[in-house]
């Protein structure tokens, strides 16, 4: 298996088929359909444990201060990951129904926190379903308390960034780090704002929308493509780079493109619910990011 942070169906069916890898469910509900878990009772890849994206990969939203999708406690997500049984010498594949973001979001924790082997599956359940994939039904282990995992979680091993530095790194101009913003273009511009009290965009940031990385099929554009779509706003290998997004969870899709690409990037996780917390600071508009500067 390779560790490139992406594994095709064919690859994850012969691992799975060995018994060599950890495979989580993280399809999360966007719309009207069913829950995540009501999803994955009614069909997930065989072996795979369900992992709640609210309840594992962020913690409580409080008072909105840290944005609606914070981080999740160290201890906490260390704990999930054992729940689900995890290991550190064990290969991870995350996949869901969401075009991969929900699968990025628990990539990237996973990651951060120091698992050396995760991949999204390419794809997800509807690349799964449409190879033949064998499928599961029911709500699959309740515990995993007789092979509890031995995940040991050290946050920082992939970069992030919080607000405080982000508004230091904005202010550097001429070292100032590409900021991405990985929303829809017409949420970027301000045009529409859906979720959040405000609309806009954080001063200086560029548009990469996530819808971007994927083919019409839904699959990861190739490195090269990826690399080049990526270039036309600057973030290069070498460049410092930093992705945000709503509340911090379809960022980690844009970081997991640009890390396909060769680029490391950092992830700023309050993200924009976070940054309009705070009416001070400054918001832009359009393309060309007309600023208010707060009040």
């Amino acid at each position: 298996m390779t560790r490139s942070g992406l594994i095709g169906v064919d690859e994850l069916l012969a691992a799975a088929e060995r018994a060599e890898v950890t495979v989580l469910d993280v399809r999360y509900r966007t719309g009207a359909g069913p829950s995540g878990a009501g999803a994955f009772a009614a069909g997930h890849v065989p072996g795979a444990v369900y992992v709640d994206l609210d309840r594992a990969l962020a913690a409580p939203p409080g008072d909105g201060s840290r944005g609606r999708h914070p981080l999740p406690d160290t201890a906490a997500f260390e704990a999930a990951m054992r729940e689900a049984g995890v290991r550190d010498d064990r290969p991870v594949v995350v996949y869901d129904d969401w075009a991969g973001h929900a699968a990025a979001r628990c990539w990237w924790l996973l990651r951060y926190h120091g698992h050396p082997d995760v991949r999204v599956l390419d794809g997800g359940w509807s690349a799964w379903q449409e190879a033949g994939g064998p499928v599961a039904t029911g709500p699959g282990p309740e515990s995993t308390a007789e092979q509890p995992g031995t995940f040991t979680a050290h946050p920082g091993a992939l970069p992030a960034v919080d607000v405080t530095t982000l508004q230091a790194l904005a202010h550097q101009h001429e070292s100032a780090p590409v900021v991405v913003d990985a929303r829809a273009a017409e949420r970027y511009r301000g045009e529409v704002e859906p979720i959040d009290p405000v609309a806009g965009h954080v001063p200086g940031a560029v548009n990469v929308p996530t819808s971007r990385n994927l083919t019409a099929e839904g699959r990861f554009r190739t490195p090269e493509e990826l690399a080049a779509v990526y270039a036309e706003v600057g973030a290069v290998p070498g460049a410092e780079v930093v992705v945000y997004c709503g509340s911090g969870v379809t960022a980690a899709h844009d970081v997991l493109a640009l890390e396909l690409a060769g680029v490391r990037a950092a992830l700023y996780p309050g993200s924009w619910s976070e940054w309009v917390a705070d009416p001070d600071r400054p918001v832009a508009t359009g393309e060309s990011g007309v600023t208010s500067e707060g009040s």
